[in-house]
């Protein structure tokens, strides 16, 4: 008993969610319809506008440039046709609608380019504020503009995702379609730069080719060098190598002074007492420049701080 009052409790809990959620989307889907029918309202007052401006810009325009007939006819015809569109026209706009719209906003942007030839319509005080007052509504058709194709796009998003697309079909919601018109005038032109350059490099002429020379021989003048051996340059040229060997000062060897003679013995004669050493000559400090003797292998070097124990012998009895 208790089990089917649980279950029963879990399905109405459902049964209300579900019923909520289908309200919730239904209700957002008619808010987001709702909007974009408004801002395709705004636009519409805009070209309606613009529909009663033209007239008197044809007028205007007329008085002043009679060669521009077949452009004004033109701008007549297109304005009439879009008029006759909007009249028969829903909620939202059509591609017939819009490709209309495009063409009358070419024309006029056409009318305007050509009243540039003729100064004293550009110095009327009418045609200006008209000028004026249709600029001002071309920019608040491009903004309405904008902002309608925003809202379209997030109405059609909401219809075809999963699982709002449910509700959109089982209550008839229907796609928006968007007003895309080419804005003539921010259209920026056509300029091909290499047509240009073609053309600048034709008037100054082709220009005159340099002589080649090749990289790393130098250039000779005409004749020289004939009847005579030339020399090639070396493409090898020995660098100076720093010294690796800087001479050292050699410490001065300490010289014994010499010893007076002993009586009874000749100058320059060996000394004849016992254990008397000789002094040795002291080795001749090291010329700097001159290369050092070699190191003769398996010889003893002679120490500078100690000097030769060499005995000599003791004279005989």
């Amino acid at each position: 008993m208790n089990g089917l009052i649980i279950f029963l409790i879990i399905l109405v809990l459902l049964v209300i969610g579900v019923v909520g959620w289908t309200i919730g989307a239904y209700n957002g889907l008619v808010r987001l319809r709702n909007r974009v029918q408004e801002s395709w309202r705004q636009i519409d007052v805009e070209l309606n506008r613009r529909y009663e401006l033209i007239p008197n810009l044809v007028e205007t325009v007329r008085g002043y440039a009679a060669h521009e007939h077949n452009t004004l006819e033109d701008i007549t015809r297109l304005r009439n046709q879009a008029a006759a569109l909007a009249a028969h026209e829903g909620a939202t706009p059509s591609a017939q609608r819009a490709e209309a719209e495009e063409q009358l906003s070419g024309a006029i942007h056409n009318l305007l380019v050509s009243v540039e030839a003729y100064p004293d319509l550009k110095s009327n005080t009418n045609f200006l504020e008209l000028q004026r007052a249709l600029g001002e509504t071309e920019d608040r058709i491009a903004a309405g503009r904008r902002y309608y194709n925003a809202n379209v796009r997030e109405y059609n998003t909401k219809i075809e995702s999963f699982p709002t697309n449910l509700i959109a079909g089982n209550f008839h919601f229907e796609k928006a379609a968007y007003f895309e018109v080419n804005d003539v005038a921010r259209t920026s032109p056509d300029v091909s730069f290499g047509e240009i350059s073609y053309r600048g490099q034709g008037q100054q002429g082709a220009p005159q080719a340099l002589p080649q020379q090749q990289s790393g021989t130098p250039a000779m003048p005409p004749g020289w060098g004939q009847g005579q051996p030339q020399q090639q340059p070396s493409q090898y040229q020995p660098q100076p190598q720093p010294s690796q060997y800087q001479p050292q000062p050699q410490p001065s060897q300490y010289q014994q002074p010499p010893q007076s003679a002993q009586p009874g013995q000749q100058p320059g004669q060996a000394p004849t007492q016992p254990g008397q050493q000789w002094p040795q000559n002291p080795p001749q400090p090291q010329q700097y420049g001159q290369p050092r003797q070699p190191q003769q292998y398996g010889q003893p070097q002679p120490n500078p701080q100690q000097p030769n124990q060499q005995q000599w012998p003791q004279n005989p009895q």
